[in-house]
């Protein structure tokens, strides 16, 4: 699935679901977010981040109203894993085709759902980053970081501006660097080519991430 872009809906507006929004936000992707509690609704709205529709997205005519038919992946992320598997399900009945992404607990077998789900996460093990991983797989953020620095591992695409280009021909924002070559085998330098549809190891400050992921995701 070519990542850029994507219409991604996420159930519950709460702390995993917010910082997953807001992560897949800085990405460019357009969100859209399900929370039944009028106050994080509220919150939600506020944030600017996402489309925000208030409701028990275990009903049916709420989870439409997020136009299933457009969405390319659901992140069910409340804090309940029957309300996360409905959703799924339900989503996978009227949304097609859909990616589906189902927040676990901890003691959940990972297995077990795997014939139900494309993919479960338990994200209190590294925060949001977990879900937006799975979320977009084109920039994928190592989930044991801690800090402002972020080092992800991001597919340079053929719409990028840095595309085809070297590394001394670039000029990357303060606060980021290249650090692999584009065989993941040495280490980047100035004659670094960023070649389309390759991965590449960056170090970021999480104050520069949004406009990092631009020049490489385009």
């Amino acid at each position: 699935m070519h990542t850029q872009d994507l219409n991604i809906l996420i159930v519950g507006g709460g702390r995993v679901g917010l910082r997953t929004a807001q992560t897949l936000d800085n990405r460019g992707h357009d969100i859209t977010i399900i929370e039944r509690d009028a106050d994080r609704s509220s919150d939600a709205a506020n944030r600017y981040i996402a489309t925000v529709i208030e409701g028990d997205a275990t009903r049916p005519s709420i989870l439409q109203q997020a136009n299933l038919d457009t969405i390319d992946v659901i992140a069910a992320l409340t804090a309940d894993l029957g309300t996360n598997l409905s959703v799924c399900l339900t989503a996978e009945r009227y949304g097609s085709p859909i990616r589906t992404i189902m927040r676990r607990t901890d003691t959940d077998d990972d297995n077990e759902y795997a014939d139900l789900v494309d993919t479960t996460v338990f994200p209190e093990r590294a925060g949001a980053r977990v879900a937006a991983n799975a979320a977009d797989p084109g920039v994928r953020a190592l989930a044991d970081m801690v800090g402002d620095i972020e080092i992800l591992v991001i597919e340079v695409t053929a719409a990028a501006p840095v595309a085809g280009r070297s590394l001394t021909d670039i000029s990357l924002p303060t606060g980021s660097l290249v650090v692999s070559g584009t065989d993941g085998n040495s280490i980047a330098g100035a004659e670094t080519t960023l070649e389309p549809e390759s991965s590449y190891v960056i170090a970021t400050e999480t104050a520069v991430e949004d406009e990092i992921i631009q020049l490489f995701r385009g």
